[in-house]
């Protein structure tokens, strides 16, 4: 009983399990009072529905109802007699009970519950229902859903493969939960031998979007039921139904967003064959862009209409199908004209479509389109060739056609560029092609050739201008020049800012990686730090560190270098200066560092040596010394005074000594020795005979040294042959023949004496290569060339002209004293 008004009761059954071979279409009610054997009629025309309203019935008594189904075979056997139910109107608030409790869908671990929604409501409308579950055999009912589900369905999981259960259902309202539905007939987790699923497709032919069932049962009335959300589709303009043996397929008409949703059937007259499936919206997109495809099929392509620029200026538009038939169609249209002549062609093999310009001009500015047929499949590829992109590409057009015809003649393969050598040369290399062994080349910098050591060889096919020692001044416009009767061509390079900064950083990868560790060297002016390496230019990003903060050039700190280190030095070095110091290489990429610790005994050490070394110079400063005036040898006539005079120096004021044959000579009236102001010193000898020839020499001295310096002296007869001068030795009286000379005999020529040289104890290699850098100096006394000879002196020394002596004429020997005196003889 579903309701009850006290003088009418609404009743549901289920159907017979078994339909006898046609559907039934007929049901017939009887009643009777329970406390009565007659049974009555209800109704005499057959109710179709499994629900019916039985009225004039009289409150307060009880009565029993059976039901008999019909088809078009006849009448059936009645059911049992119902329960004696009381007709008694319902006045709760709480729902009556729901009905008609089916199973779908029934598989090992879940299926779906079905019930239909009660017929009293109570005092308000049903909001939902719980559905309770029991194994069956048990009383022990529990709760599926903690919450009321609003549909009329629930899909139950979590069953024991192959055991039997029993349902119950509850509607609820606002008022409260209502009565339980009558126990379901219990149903075994066990799904049907050959359960399929419902499959979801894209007709391959007409691009139809279907849901379709191939029943694993099926009898000759059974029917497929479709619905959505369980609720029955029926003649739902939307979508469309075909059977065919055991197969049932849904077809979508134009599936959109309202077709979303949970779909099932249900195979009528088997035992319980069923499935669902729930339609997504990204489902439904991805088929719906399949469909499309199918209704509307595209030549797929691998690539779009593009276009490149050939040899010799001619362009190719060209586009990629995956796949071409032989009965493929094409057309070529630009700017909504067809192409019909010119180079157009296809590869079905390849799928390339593709059309040749060969006078690319700026009459081929505009819109490239491809339309391609190929059976039912068209495709169609566009290509704007406009503006800036028309102007690059027609650049590149006559680029190319100006490449084909220079290349047609003697040309670069490939234009100047530059690369540093392991030695730190820069090489100014390029290729050439096309050319015969008398093609001239030429190299030019700022239009002014150059030539270089080795000719170019052309034939080799590469030619390169080495630039040792690269620095600043070599920056500038290079170029070569390659031509022959069959054409000319040029390659300019210039060496200027970005590309001299890459040259500079591509040295600075060679030494970096070359730079030795940092040496100290110790020199007067203080102690110097250097890194060798294969080359050094100030140009390269160098930077010196003390302590980790960057050194400055200064007067203290100065920084150098020549081609083969770099320097640092520190002058007149304090406690201050003692530290970690480095000096950092950077190429661009990658930092060089080189490092010294100038601090505890290596301070203490250099120190001591700069000390040194400065107290050392300070002597070879000051010293004693000739500073001009002497010739090596003199030649001179009897009678005739002989003046030996030069200028000296020396800080102090050193102390002058004359010497003959190693005999320090006296001031006497034949032979006159004096010293003016400190700085002028000569030897005067009145009336020379044959007896002063000899070996002279003179000692300049004071505190911090002195220096020897030597004259040979020959006096010969009037009349006699000069003789030949002889350096380092003294001419005697025995070994010098007096020849009387006629008194109209013509003086002997009289040669000027040559200016000394300036000597020098051997300095140290480390001062030389001070010497050689900026910041190092190096004071010389003002030097006088003050040599004189009394009136008819007569003197002969080797040719002033060359320096250096001939074998007749060896260089005379001079000593270079250290600060400390000689013994006493």
């Amino acid at each position: 009983m579903l309701s009850c008004d006290g003088s009418s009761m609404t009743l549901a059954w289920n159907s017979p399990k078994h339909c006898g071979g046609s559907k039934v279409n007929a049901y017939y009610i009887d009643k009777r009072d329970a406390d009565t054997l007659a049974w009555k009629e209800v109704n005499l025309q057959a109710v179709t529905e499994r629900v019916c309203k039985v009225e004039n019935l009289t409150e307060g008594t009880f009565y029993e109802f059976k039901i008999t189904a019909g088809n078009l075979a006849g009448v059936g056997v009645p059911s049992a007699p119902s329960a004696p139910m009381k007709c008694e109107a319902w006045t709760m608030d709480t729902p009556g009970p729901a009905y008609d409790l089916s199973y779908s869908e029934v598989r090992g671990h879940s299926l779906v519950l079905l019930w239909k929604a009660p017929v009293y409501v109570g005092a308000g409308a049903v909001t939902g229902y719980i559905v309770e579950m029991a194994k069956k055999g048990s009383k022990d009912f529990v709760a599926l859903n903690e919450e009321a589900v609003s549909h009329r369905y629930l899909q139950v999981g979590g069953l024991e493969e192959g055991q039997s259960y029993v349902f119950k259902v509850r509607a609820v309202n606002a008022s409260g939960i209502g009565k339980a539905s009558l126990v379901s007939e219990p149903v075994c987790a066990k799904a049907l031998p050959g359960t399929q699923e419902i499959e979801v497709g894209v007709d391959g032919e007409t691009g139809d979007i279907f849901l379709s069932l191939e029943a694993c049962e099926i009898s000759e009335t059974s029917q497929f039921v479709w619905s959505k959300n369980y609720s029955a589709l029926g003649d739902c303009p939307r979508v469309s139904v075909s059977a065919k043996g055991r197969t049932s397929r849904l077809t979508f008409t134009n599936p959109d967003k309202d077709d979303l949703g949970r779909y099932s059937v249900v195979v009528t007259d088997t035992d319980g064959v069923s499935a669902s499936h729930t339609l997504t919206e990204d489902a439904l997109n991805t088929m719906l862009e399949l469909s499309y495809a199918i209704r509307h099929p595209v030549v797929p392509l691998k690539h779009g209409l593009n276009y490149e620029i050939l040899e010799k200026g001619h362009v190719r538009f060209w586009l990629q199908a995956v796949k071409l038939s032989s009965a493929v169609s094409y057309r070529f249209i630009v700017n909504d004209k067809e192409v019909t002549s010119g180079e157009i062609s296809h590869d079905a093999a390849t799928g390339v479509i593709q059309m040749i310009v060969e006078n690319f001009t700026r009459a081929n500015e505009g819109t490239y389109t491809v339309q391609i047929h190929d059976g039912r499949a068209k495709a169609q590829s566009s290509l704007v060739l406009v503006g800036d992109v028309f102007k690059a590409a027609l650049k590149e057009a006559e680029f190319q056609r100006k490449e084909y015809i220079r290349k047609q003649g003697p040309h670069f393969s490939e234009y100047l560029y530059f690369t540093v050598t392991e030695d730190c040369t820069v090489l100014l290399a390029c290729k050439v092609a096309n050319v015969k062994k008398e093609t001239p080349f030429h190299w030019y910098k700022e239009d002014d050739e150059i030539v270089p050591e080795t000719p170019p060889n052309v034939v080799s096919g590469a030619c390169a201008l080495p630039v040792p020692n690269f620095s600043r001044k070599d920056q500038g416009v290079y170029k070569a020049v390659l031509g022959d009767d069959k054409g000319k061509d040029t390659s300019v390079i210039d060496i200027s800012g970005q590309v001299f900064d890459d040259i500079i950083n591509a040295l600075a990868q060679v030494a970096g990686e070359s730079a030795s560790d940092l040496v100290l060297q110790c020199t007067p002016e203080g102690i110097r730090l250097q890194c060798y390496m294969k080359y050094y230019t100030e140009e390269m990003k160098t930077a010196w560190k003390h302590k980790e903060s960057k050194i400055a050039s200064s007067e203290k700190m100065r920084i150098g270098g020549t081609a083969e280190m770099a320097w640092m030095q520190i002058c007149d070095p304090s406690d201050k200066e003692k530290g970690h110091y480095s000096i950092e290489i950077s190429d661009g990429v990658q930092t060089h560092t080189r490092s010294f610790d100038l601090s505890g005994q290596a301070y203490t050490d250099a120190y001591e040596e700069y000390l040194r070394l400065k107290a050392a110079a300070f002597a070879e400063k000051n010293r004693g010394r000739v500073v001009g005036g002497l010739p090596d040898v003199v030649t001179i006539m009897e009678q005739k005074s002989l003046s030996l005079t030069c200028t000296v120096w020396g800080d102090p004021t050193p102390e002058v000594t004359w010497f003959k044959n190693e005999q320090e000579v006296a001031s006497t009236e034949h032979t006159k020795v004096t010293f003016d102001g400190g700085k002028f010193a000569s030897l005067v000898i009145n009336q020379v005979t044959p007896e002063d020839s000899g070996k002279y020499s003179i000692n300049v001295r004071n505190k911090y040294g002195g220096e020897f310096v030597e004259i040979t002296v020959s006096v010969y007869r009037h009349g006699e042959q000069i003789p030949e001068a002889k350096l380092g030795q003294a001419k005697t009286p025995a070994s010098t023949p007096t020849p009387h000379l006629h008194p109209s005999h013509p003086n002997p020529p009289l040669r000027l004496p040559k200016l000394p040289r300036r000597l020098h104890p051997s300095p140290d290699p480390s001062a030389v290569r001070e010497e050689s850098h900026p910041g190092a100096v190096r004071e010389e006394p003002d030097s006088r060339f003050d040599s004189s000879l009394h009136p008819g002196a007569e003197i002969t020394h080797p040719d002033p002209k060359s320096p250096t002596p001939t074998p007749n004429h060896p260089p005379r020997p001079r000593r270079v004293e250290s600060s400390r005196p000689p013994p006493a003889s």
